[in-house]
């Protein structure tokens, strides 16, 4: 709990419950890749499942989204977020059994997935798949890092709260409330339940929660490690603090309402669909002001961009992230909206966040945590990073650019008819012509995977030459803080 110091014993910062988190947010990473290029490479050669239902992509699709946003992303939120309050807040982390408990309950919540998911046990609801038990445990989980979280704010040596905290916090609390309304359900056995709610109604408790996921648990939170490992990698201060509290309220308050327009043109009542439709379009405002305030915090360094890959990981990400949210609003447009949805389209828009600003502000953060969690002034090899960072952005670029073209190419060929008013291309002849387009987007997943091994690598050989160093609170080395 302690050091020895000249002026007697000093608290020092809990972090091994981060080293814990970080190390496993990688693996997660490498496993969730491998399987999204397992099921690419099944949509480009269906035969790849061998005829085994377990490895059927209907089996490992949600495997996939799950251990990608909730192992890999969910663990590097555990991670930071422990990290990043400690360190604002001058003060241990509250309640250390309280920590450990998150960490072995949240992974014991990922394991019960990896079982369930690939044997076909599931709620069928997309980004809550996980049956009635699991869901119940992730409560539990949730509510105690809600309590360790909060907690480390109530007893924090400084009377300010650091606005990354304030996207940590929203983000808790807003996973929580999301969670246990879509996840409310009638239990018929221990492995099966029935939705709470029917049909419509069911349908838009889903996309209030499926898009809130990515509201919270994929932007607002991973906007909290942008507002501290950016100032503190560039070694700048935030551009402008009172745009990023502006930023927090408008993106907390606007976000909520946007998920009606995963549902354009079907029985939800059409007042519903064009609220979501205003509501993302209002997005597009809070989330480019909060891209501009991080990218501009380099204002005076950009010259830092030539010879700092992990910056560099960071700043990208930004790009992806203004690229992405200014694609979400346009395709909530109910005019856009009839050409992309069902395409493919959807697919290169939910990567290009996921791969390009989710993966790439994590990537960066854990290259900034990983050597000083090790008491080490710097990864073990930094070409390596700069390796990571041309794979990974060059994979997504393909990737995403397949992506769109299949999808547009997509919805022009469902909606061309010929001068009866037949159809002009049947489905299949759509999926004849989007083959090459998967196939490159399978070399972009094979890359992007490749960059996670680099990186696994990295962090295996900085680990394995480091040592554990317990950090006293209020240590003011930039190599520590």
């Amino acid at each position: 709990m302690s050091v020895t110091t000249k002026a007697g014993p000093a608290a020092v910062y809990n972090d091994s419950v981060v080293r814990w988190f970080a190390i496993a947010s990688v693996i997660y990473g490498v496993v969730g890749m491998l399987v999204g290029v397992i099921i690419a490479a099944q949509l480009t050669w269906p035969e790849l499942n061998m005829g085994i239902e377990w490895l059927s992509y209907g089996r490992l699709r949600p495997l996939h989204t799950n251990a990608v946003i909730f192992a890999f992303g969910g663990c590097v939120l555990f991670a930071t977020s422990y990290y990043v309050v400690q360190r604002t807040c001058h003060t241990r982390l509250f309640g250390d059994k309280l920590a450990w408990f998150t960490f072995w309950g949240y992974n014991l919540v990922l394991v019960l997935a990896v079982i369930t998911l690939p044997l076909g046990i599931t709620s069928g609801k997309e980004y809550a798949e996980l049956e009635w038990p699991i869901d119940l445990l992730l409560t539990v989980v949730w509510v105690a890092y809600a309590i360790v979280f909060f907690g480390t704010i109530g007893i924090r040596k400084v009377r300010h709260i650091y606005v990354a905290n304030w996207f940590f916090g929203a983000y808790i609390i807003a996973v929580a409330l999301l969670h246990i309304v879509n996840s409310a359900a009638i239990p018929v056995s221990l492995t099966k339940s029935y939705s709470a709610y029917a049909g419509v109604q069911d349908a838009m408790v889903q996309w209030w929660y499926g898009h809130n996921a990515v509201g919270f648990f994929l932007t607002a939170a991973f906007l909290g490690m942008m507002y501290y490992f950016i100032p503190k990698q560039a070694e700048r201060p935030v551009y402008s603090y009172r745009l990023s509290i502006v930023h927090f309220w408008a993106l907390i308050f606007t976000y909520m309402w946007a998920g009606p327009h995963h549902l354009h043109y079907t029985a939800l009542p059409d007042w519903t669909q064009s609220v979501g439709m205003v509501f993302s379009l209002i997005l597009l405002a809070p989330s480019w002001g909060g891209m501009i305030n991080g990218i501009m915090t380099l204002s005076g360094a950009w010259h830092k961009l030539r010879d700092d890959p992990i910056l560099r990981f960071l700043i990208v990400s930004l790009s992806f992230y203004g690229m992405s949210t200014f694609e979400g609003p346009m395709m909530s447009i109910k005019t856009v909206n009839a050409l992309s949805h069902y395409t493919d389209w959807t697919v290169g828009h939910v990567h290009s966040g996921a791969l390009g600003w989710v993966g790439l502000v994590s990537m960066g953060s854990l290259y900034y945590l990983i050597p000083r969690l090790f008491g080490q002034k710097k990864m073990y090899s930094v070409p390596a990073i700069e390796l990571h960072f041309w794979i990974a952005t060059i994979g997504i670029v393909l990737y995403i650019a397949a992506m769109w073209i299949a999808g547009v190419m997509q919805g022009l060929m469902w909606r061309s008819i010929n001068p009866d008013g037949s159809l002009t291309y049947t489905f299949v002849e759509s999926v004849k012509a989007t083959f090459p387009f998967y196939v490159i987007r399978l070399v972009g997943g094979v890359l992007y995977l490749s960059g996670m091994v680099i990186m696994l690598w990295n962090v295996v050989m900085t680990a394995r030459q480091g040592r554990i160093v317990d950090v006293p609170v209020l240590n003011v080395n930039p190599a520590h803080a």
